[in-house]
């Protein structure tokens, strides 16, 4: 039996930021805790602050082993996009400054490995976030979205991280 790993994982965003927390054993999943990081409107250096300082506090709490993080999409507004990862970089640093691995993955990812197809909407992830964590209710849809990147990580593995291992690598035109 493989011994029991905790996952904290993270949906990041400027107005709200998604925690959840899963620990997992084998195949089984145990929903731990979840929530949402609100910013009010003020400065980006401000809700940065928020962001790096709340997370910190989650993972003092609830001592996570690894994280999973929300990978950002291009979208049609750069500028959106230039936020929303600076958003993410402020959530991986509270991992790192606690010294966890991070892995990442997109959207697509979670959706496929948590719903079973890449384009399922909000409410569909919600609710299959409740059944595997057999959750008396759906959780709130940013809280959902971490969970769900949570779940995703414990199917998949150790994320990108993965593929390394399990891939070939030529150094010098030699296999290694």
């Amino acid at each position: 039996m493989s011994s029991p790993r905790r996952i904290l994982g993270i949906d990041p965003g400027l107005r709200a930021t998604g925690f959840g927390i899963i620990t997992t054993t084998g195949t089984r999943l145990q929903y731990v805790a979840s929530g949402c990081i609100r910013m009010n409107s003020g400065e980006l250096p401000e809700r940065l602050k928020v962001i790096l300082r709340d997370l910190g506090t989650v993972i003092a709490a609830h001592a996570p082993s690894e994280v999973a993080i929300e990978k950002v999409f291009v979208n049609v507004n750069p500028r959106s996009t230039l936020l929303l990862g600076q958003a993410r970089g402020a959530a991986i640093s509270a991992a790192v400054l606690a010294e966890l691995p991070v892995s990442e993955y997109t959207a697509l990812q979670i959706k496929q490995a948590v719903v079973g197809h890449g384009k399922a909407a909000k409410e569909q992830v919600q609710e299959m976030v409740r059944r595997l964590l057999a959750l008396p209710a759906a959780p709130s849809a940013d809280a959902a979205d971490a969970l769900a990147c949570a779940i995703c990580h414990a199917h998949g593995g150790h994320g990108l991280r993965g593929l390394a291992i399990a891939t070939p690598c030529l150094r010098r035109g030699r296999l290694r």
